[in-house]
């Protein structure tokens, strides 16, 4: 199934039946009177979260899907039945929009979550709700009231604790491989990773923490280039992310100016974004030179400027007992339970510094 994380589409509601016209005509009844009955109130449209999906692929080839209209009123004061509601699975992370005024109708981030987007028509009033003393024998009902239509937008985000943020290549996808049980796609060619990909690590006296990791980024990537920032949104429900750095790579100057590259493209795309917390790890340490860097130097600034960093190898698995221990204490440090639906964080970098806990010291 293709991954798909944004979809366009119409919805509409079921209309109400009409009243019904009748008059009660039995044996030995004379004059019995209007026993129009009422109409069936039509069906709402409803989404629901669910686990079970992970893509909106679904709704592609659905450009119109509406709810059933409620059944006509019938004589002997018989109300119609009443529409079935269209009832909507989507993956959790799901946010809606009104398309035509952007507008956020409904953000579903748990399980069974779900939020009656249009409501069904009211079904209209059969004629005995209309005598009276002076007119015994109304001959005429409410007609049903109409159904009601939106365009909306659905766009998936993902519900994550970490992120991974890196360049093409880096190794962010061997990384996952490693730290969960996430099977993404690796080869040795930049723009391996087409589309987000989650896992969960499982760290022993802490709860699983699920990490999400998005096709890497290049500088211009917010103006479109490459990827662009198509998936960023993926993890700006995350409380942590993990830049990847690659030490082997020798075009530039510094190790670091892939971090600040990493940094501006993610402030470019959103400044909440931006001021997650973070940490490094320095990836590929089985290829390392130290001719060409001195990763020692490289952690001294870093920690300057208030990053932790982990030297690690993804390939071998080098280094990543301690970073799943830093993790699993940062996350204990923050008291989280689950993956978070909102996009604060306190400032990243800057003036202040952090333990391993996730706790801000000013300097």
């Amino acid at each position: 199934m293709a991954f798909v994380d944004e979809v366009v589409f119409t919805v509409r509601s079921g209309g109400g039946g009409k009243g019904c016209v009748s008059f009660r005509r039995e044996k030995y009844v004379p004059k019995g009177g209007p026993d129009g009955g009422d109409g069936g109130d039509g069906g709402d449209v409803i989404f629901r979260a669910t686990s079970r999906l992970f893509t909106l692929q679904d709704y592609v080839y659905r450009p119109y899907l509406r709810a059933q209209n409620g059944g006509a009123g019938r004589g002997k004061n018989q109300t119609g039945k009443k529409g079935d509601d269209l009832l909507l699975e989507v993956p959790i992370g799901t946010v809606i929009y009104d398309q035509e005024t952007g507008e956020i109708l409904a953000d579903l981030v748990h399980e069974g979550q779900e939020v009656t987007v249009l409501s069904g028509g009211r079904g209209g009033k059969g004629n005995r709700h209309f005598a009276t003393a002076t007119n015994r024998t109304p001959r005429f009902a409410q007609p049903g009231q109409p159904g009601q239509e939106k365009r909306l937008r659905l766009s998936l985000k993902f519900l994550a604790h970490i992120g991974l943020v890196g360049l093409p290549n880096a190794g962010k996808s061997t990384l996952l491989s490693r730290l969960t049980h996430a099977q993404p796609r690796i080869a040795p060619y930049p723009f391996t990773t087409l589309v987000p990909n989650l896992g969960v690590m499982e760290v022993e006296d802490s709860l699983p923490l699920v990490i999400a990791d998005i096709p890497g980024l290049i500088e211009g990537a917010s103006k479109g280039k490459g990827l662009g920032t198509r998936f960023l949104k993926h993890i700006e429900r995350t409380h942590l992310l993990l830049h990847i750095l690659d030490m082997t790579y020798k075009p530039r100057a510094h190790i670091l100016e892939d971090l600040e590259l990493l940094r501006n493209e993610l402030k470019s795309y959103s400044p909440a974004l931006f001021e997650k917390p973070g940490m490094v790890l320095l990836n590929k340490m089985d290829l390392y030179d130290s001719k060409i860097r001195d990763v020692g130097r490289v952690q001294e600034i870093l920690r300057e400027k208030g990053f932790p960093s982990f030297p690690v190898s993804a390939l071998t698995g080098s280094g990543l007992d301690q970073v799943k221990a830093s993790l699993s204490n940062y996350f204990k440090g923050q008291g989280t339970n689950g993956p978070s639906a909102g996009t604060d964080g306190p400032a990243l970098g800057g003036a202040e510094k952090r333990n391993f806990a996730g706790k801000p010291q000013r300097c």
